[in-house]
This record gives C-alpha cells, sequence and structure tokens, in this order.
C-alpha cells in the first residue's frame, strides 16, 4: 500500500526558522558581526522567498502561513532596525517611523480580525516596494558598516526611498482598510 506524503507543512516550517533566524541575526549585529549578520539576512530573505513559492506553486496555502509569513517579515524589519538604531547606525526617527508602521498595520489588522471578519492578505505593490526598500536599506547600512561601500549617499538615497514607501503604504492600509471596515459594517 503506498502513502502519499504531504510536504504541505513546508513553507511554515520554512518560515519558522526565518522566525528563528532573527535572534542569531541580531546577536551578530550586537557583536559587531556584520558579515554573519549580512549572511544570516540573505538566508532569511532566500527562505522567504522559497516559503512563498512552494505554498503558492503547490497550494500549500494555510491560514497559518497568510498570519506567519508577514509576522516573520515584520519581526525581522522591527529587530534589525532596533538593534541598528541601538548601534547608532541609523537615526532614531527612522526606526520609529518604520515600526510604527508595522504597529499600526498589526492594530488594524487584528480590530478588522475580531471586529469585522477574518482578514486575507493582499499585500498592496506599494508595500511590497516598501519592504523590498527596507531590505535594502538594511543591507546597505550592514553593508557600509562592515566594508565601508557603498557610500553614505547611497544610504540617504535609501532612507529617503523607506521613509517615502513607508508613510504612503501605511497610509494605503488606513485608508483602504477604514474603507472596507465602513463599507461591510453600513452597506450589508
Amino acid at each position: 500500500m503506498f502513502y502519499v506524503v504531504s510536504l504541505n507543512w513546508l513553507p511554515n516550517a520554512i518560515c519558522i526558522g526565518r522566525v528563528i533566524l532573527v535572534g542569531p541575526i541580531v546577536v551578530a549585529m550586537l557583536k559587531e558581526n556584520y558579515t554573519i549578520a549580512l549572511i544570516l539576512i540573505g538566508i532569511a530573505g532566500c527562505s522567504d522567498a522559497l516559503d512563498g513559492m512552494l505554498a503558492r506553486n503547490f497550494e500549500w496555502r494555510t491560514r497559518m502561513g497568510e498570519i506567519l509569513d508577514p509576522a516573520a517579515d515584520k519581526l525581522m524589519v522591527c529587530g534589525v532596525f532596533l538593534t541598528l538604531t541601538y548601534l547608532e547606525l541609523i537615526p532614531v526617527v527612522l526606526a520609529i517611523l518604520v515600526i510604527s508602521r508595522d504597529l499600526i498595520i498589526i492594530m488594524g489588522a487584528l480590530t478588522y480580525q475580531y471586529i469585522i471578519e477574518p482578514i486575507k492578505g493582499e499585500p498592496a505593490l506599494i508595500s511590497k516596494l516598501n519592504t523590498g526598500a527596507q531590505l535594502l536599506f538594511m543591507i546597505f547600512t550592514l553593508t557600509v558598516a562592515a566594508f565601508d561601500w557603498p557610500s553614505g549617499e547611497w544610504l540617504v538615497v535609501m532612507g529617503a526611498i523607506v521613509v517615502f514607501t513607508s508613510i504612503i503604504s501605511g497610509l494605503n492600509y488606513v485608508i483602504g482598510w477604514s474603507r472596507r471596515a465602513w463599507i461591510k459594517t453600513h452597506m450589508n
């Protein structure tokens, strides 16, 4: 008799691995071992792409994965931005903006989830651009700390892009989900 082994748990396991990597990334940064931190962030990025590809291509999407994947991303971003701020590699204001945006999105999602209906992850293009900008900014900041490359001007440009996309994507979430909540509660 043949048993078919389902690997539908694999994307979530990879995602949990990404959550676990946040600790070693932060520790490497605190020890000023920026090369190791960069390697671990690279592994986390590859695992993010891999779990998403597996979930989409094999229809291994789960409710847990819908919640865990963005939570893992936000945990890594918050951990790295807080550590970069602690190490005085980035301005406090930038970390506050990035983390505040994530907290507003999380609180809005939880509110919508418990008051209106289950929420489905639907990242907007501007949100994906924001995540990409944040990742590039983290990588550039760490490569400047590790290798004094690229020049500081690149960090200023990437920081400005992070600020812009954080504000626009945060407003996009607040306005879009507020509109959905109003329609759902007043039009049905």
